[in-house]
């Protein structure tokens, strides 16, 4: 059996050297990399707001800030809505509903509006039923700035907050400290 000539020790430092080459040269692209992303979460960080996981929040039609559960587990904000009747006018889908919301001193208010439909979503439940629902763009002051969001309609009775922020409205926002509440200023403009 023939063997393979053994590498000359020139070849081998030559290998060696090339390996070595290309080994920097990965690590500097992974670290530019590295660099770039960590950059990018800084910047992203930087625009948000920090807020506990129940803040105060202003909606349209009502002057009285209302108790919000921040929800990262949650996609889609959703509001406690009565007598939810979607309807057509125009050949476009709309929406007519109240609003119960309760204020910091528990007074029940009832807010009866009718929206555009922004469409139906299908919401999975903790007990693994799914839900269909209407969704409407409403105004909501959070931290001071009024923006429009997205809203499923539900009935939340049986749930302490009458809003929940998901994470659709949160995300580009907000970071939530589950260890805090009411960081945010709450005041409602007329």
């Amino acid at each position: 059996m023939a063997h393979a000539p053994a590498p000359s020790s020139t070849n081998t430092k030559i290998m060696t050297r090339a390996l070595a080459f290309f080994l920097i040269f990965l690590c500097s692209c992974s670290n530019a990399d590295s660099k770039t992303a960590n950059k990018n979460n800084t910047a992203n960080t930087a625009t948000k707001v920090v807020a506990g996981w129940v803040e105060r929040v202003c909606i349209e039609g009502l002057q009285e800030p209302i108790k919000a559960k921040l929800d990262s587990g949650a996609k889609t904000s959703s509001i406690y809505a009565e007598n939810i009747k979607p309807y057509k006018k125009d050949g476009k889908n709309r929406v007519e509903f109240t609003l119960v919301l309760n204020d910091s001193n528990k007074k029940v208010h009832r807010i009866k509006l009718d929206k555009p439909r922004s469409r139906k979503v299908k919401i999975k439940n903790h007990d693994g039923v799914h839900d269909r629902r209407v969704t409407v763009e409403l105004d909501i002051s959070f931290n001071n700035k009024v923006e429009r969001a997205e809203f499923t309609l539900v009935d939340r009775s049986e749930y302490i907050y009458p809003i929940l922020l998901g994470r659709r409205y949160l995300g580009s926002r907000v970071l939530i400290d589950p260890g805090q509440t009411f960081l945010k200023p709450s005041t409602c403009s007329p």
